[in-house]
């Protein structure tokens, strides 16, 4: 006698989570200002009283949407830091810090829903300074200083000023390659294919090494 499967019934997503949902997949393909939250209700099949209720703003849905997505970045990035090693001058190889800065972000792409925010982090590198730094740094800031600090450590011989301009150089090359936008994919007859995660992930921390080290 064939037995029959059975299926794990899939839970219907609650109010706030269509809201998220839709939020971030058209915060993603237009931007912050190019949506209204109109759109938002409309996509989302809520009314525009139940997305007051529950976050009150555009904003706070943007941040809640980062909360949920940046939040396990975050905490993975200091853990990654949090577990270098140190050799006896108490210095970590530079290698060692920018992978563990850089792995939870590149590898959240291949989670549920990170193309979604994968371009949503990318464009809100163009968003307006004020929706940008209440945004990012209230994501970000703990586990970048924690980098900026293994950093210093690893690389004594650097001015503080030199090395702050060098991170942030690292932080624009990782949002660059999360944004995926297709340019060395042309450029290479797509020949480099920078949807390959890992592969990026060891070519940009080869690369920013050699930047960081630069006289």
């Amino acid at each position: 006698m064939a037995r029959t499967s059975r299926r794990t019934p899939v839970r219907p997503l609650s109010t706030p989570e269509r809201i998220l949902q839709s939020a971030e997949r058209l915060f993603s393909e237009r931007g912050i200002d190019g949506v209204s939250l109109r759109e938002i209700t409309t996509d989302s099949g809520v009314n525009s009283a139940a997305l007051h209720y529950h976050f009150g703003s555009k904003i706070a849905v943007l941040e809640k949407i980062f909360e949920l997505r940046a939040k396990p970045i975050a905490e993975r990035r200091i853990q990654l830091l949090s577990e270098l090693k140190f050799d006896r001058q108490g210095k970590p190889v530079v290698e060692d810090v920018l992978r563990a800065f850089l792995r939870p972000a590149l590898e959240s792409q291949s989670m549920p829903g990170g193309d979604n925010f994968r371009l949503l982090r990318a464009r809100l590198a163009f968003e307006r300074e004020q929706v940008r730094r209440r945004v990012l740094d209230h994501a970000f800031n703990e586990s970048s200083r924690m980098a900026l600090e293994a950093l210093a450590k690893a690389l004594p011989e650097l001015a503080a000023q030199e090395l702050q301009w060098r991170f942030h150089f690292l932080m624009g090359s990782m949002v660059y390659t999360m944004a995926q936008p297709g340019r060395i994919e042309s450029l290479s007859k797509n020949q480099v294919d920078t949807s390959d995660w890992e592969l990026a992930l060891e070519r940009l921390v080869k690369f920013a090494a050699a930047g960081f080290r630069a006289p």
